[in-house]
């Protein structure tokens, strides 16, 4: 039998010799069973032991049955058949007549109508096709950079809360500079209305406009506190759970010896020493 990438290597290479065009096996259908029949039995006249001449006989053979007999029924198939073995017989070693017509026969004679369904009706062809982009793996690094597992991911805990810590103190110092840059616009169009009223202004207009800026200085003010506020003790807890994990460092692998292993190895050599 030959395999899978054996097989489709030797059909490309029959399609190239038979100098047929490139196919698509699922939208070329016909032409792509066409090109795996005449295949098919190259392969089968060669493992019979056929001469090369012969070899070359069956496949053009099956390419001109499967031409010849679109649209007859099985009996005219089958005459097709022994006709075309007559005429090449004296190519043919003997008895190997016997042997084709017996390959032809459970073959195309036996799948017959399949052959016909396929070769002789139009078929609606949807098909999508899409693109796919194929990104490739970043180089891995060299296996002495490389870390343990339980390490790589307590770096990446530490690198989160880091970077956590100083997205919290940068959204803190955004939000002041908003809330400022609130406050002045509102201070702005205070002091404008207080332009456009500048000839009806009386006390109590006054006392008005500067509540209301008192008021927005008051209000940008704590929502500014209670922003720190927050932030304040969110960034707090992450600097517990970040003290938290430097507490607790995973054990590297292999483990360093205990102490006490350690003393032992010290006490065993400094006899050693001394004897020498």
């Amino acid at each position: 039998m030959v395999r899978l990438p054996q097989r489709e290597e030797g059909r490309q290479c029959l399609r190239a010799l038979l100098r047929w065009e490139a196919l698509d096996d699922v939208g070329d259908l016909r032409r792509s069973i066409e090109l795996d029949s005449v295949y098919s039995s190259i392969v089968f006249a060669v493992e019979k032991g056929l001469s090369w001449p012969a070899v070359v006989e069956a496949g053009k053979l099956a390419e001109e049955l499967l031409n010849e007999t679109k649209g007859l029924p099985v009996s005219q198939a089958i005459c097709v058949l022994k006709d075309k073995l007559m005429a090449c017989e004296p190519k043919l070693s003997p008895f190997k007549p016997c042997v084709l017509c017996e390959y032809f026969y459970h073959t195309l004679i036996r799948h017959y109508q399949l052959y016909q369904f396929v070769l002789c009706r139009e078929r609606d062809v949807d098909q999508t096709s899409a693109h796919l982009e194929i990104c490739v793996p970043p180089q891995p690094l060299p296996l002495m950079a490389g870390v343990d597992a339980e390490v790589w991911h307590y770096q990446q805990q530490l690198a989160a809360l880091s970077a956590a810590e100083v997205q919290k103190r940068t959204n803190m110092l955004i939000l002041r500079e908003t809330l400022h840059l609130e406050r002045e616009h509102m201070l702005q169009r205070a002091y404008d209305d207080l332009k456009s009223r500048a000839e009806i202004l009386d006390r109590q207009i006054l006392e008005t406009l500067v509540k209301e800026v008192i008021g927005t200085q008051i209000q940008a003010l704590r929502e500014i506190l209670q922003t720190e506020i927050q932030t304040t003790f969110e960034i707090l807890d992450l600097r517990l759970q970040k003290r938290a994990l430097i507490l607790n460092p995973p054990v590297p692998h292999p483990p360093p010896p205990l102490l006490e292993e350690r003393a032992k190895k010290s006490t065993k050599a400094q006899p050693q020493k001394k004897k020498k």
